[in-house]
């Protein structure tokens, strides 16, 4: 019942930003007791066995963590992304954007690609990388032997940055911006608990690592996020604008040590390809 409401709530929200000159406004304490209701309604529709899963990983020594089940994953991505879709955190960007970007593919992947934020195909589809850059990426995926619903993928902001009016082309997301929608991103890491993570340009190095560096320093080694191995990379845009043979022939060097980390054959086709 509580969930409907919730659903109603965020249809009329919705319908009065589309109808009306004024968007709604909530005040912090009024968003401060939905999310805490919310919070306890997400938490009594986890099961009991769920629950006791959960207090017997606790208990377990070191770094263990409890594997969920694809289905457990999936239902819980899918409360964390009706959260991101009420979410009103950055007003600048509730204005402009058209719809929230989550992230799309499989809730058990090996790898989740990570890049910075929507830009406006992925607003206008509602789905991350699904422009220009992001079919560069879905031809990388392939050529790793993967097919992109094998993978995750998402963003470190769930809204298109905003641009001033009849401007053109995309800006990288502030810090701020990114350290507010983070706990988003968090969450959906340690849902999929992935095998690799991949870190698709600078702008995503900072967001999950707080830092941020010269790509040709970070690229082709592993970092680490949260015991996770990660391989940094250029984002498929960067090699949009630099169609150097050797700058596409690095991010295929750094997808092969993915693929050897997680223990995948590499054919001799694979080892001399070429984006």
């Amino acid at each position: 019942m509580m969930q409907s409401a919730l659903d109603l709530t965020i249809a009329e929200l919705e319908k009065i930003r589309e109808t009306s000159d004024h968007l709604p406004r909530a005040s912090k304490n009024a968003l401060a007791q939905l999310q805490s209701t919310y919070s306890a309604v997400a938490s009594a529709t986890v099961t009991p066995a769920l629950r006791q899963g959960r207090r017997d990983a606790d208990m377990l020594p070191g770094k263990s963590r409890l594997r969920h089940t694809e289905s457990n994953k999936a239902h819980m991505l899918g409360l964390v992304r009706e959260r991101v879709c009420a979410c009103m955190n950055c007003a600048h960007l509730v204005r402009s954007r058209i719809q929230t970007v989550f992230g799309v593919g499989n809730p058990d992947a090996e790898i989740m690609f990570i890049g910075e934020a929507p830009g406006a195909d992925e607003d206008q589809q509602g789905e991350p990388f699904v422009g220009r850059a992001g079919q560069l990426l879905t031809k990388i995926i392939k050529a790793m032997g993967f097919a992109r619903e094998d993978v995750y993928i998402a963003n470190i902001l769930k809204c298109r940055p905003d641009m001033p009016p009849r401007s053109l082309g995309n800006r990288a997301p502030t810090s701020a911006e990114m350290q507010t929608c983070r706990p988003y991103l968090v969450e959906q890491i340690e849902i999929i608990q992935p095998k690799v993570l991949v870190a698709l340009g600078a702008v995503a190095v900072e967001g999950l690592l707080g830092t941020r560096g010269a790509m040709r320093e970070l690229r082709g080694r592993w970092h680490s996020y949260s015991g996770t191995p990660l391989m940094i990379t250029y984002h498929p845009a960067y090699l949009l604008r630099n169609q150097s043979p050797s700058e596409k022939r690095k991010v295929w060097e750094d997808m092969m040590q993915v693929l050897d980390r997680l223990g995948k054959p590499i054919s001799e086709k694979q080892r001399n390809y070429f984006l």
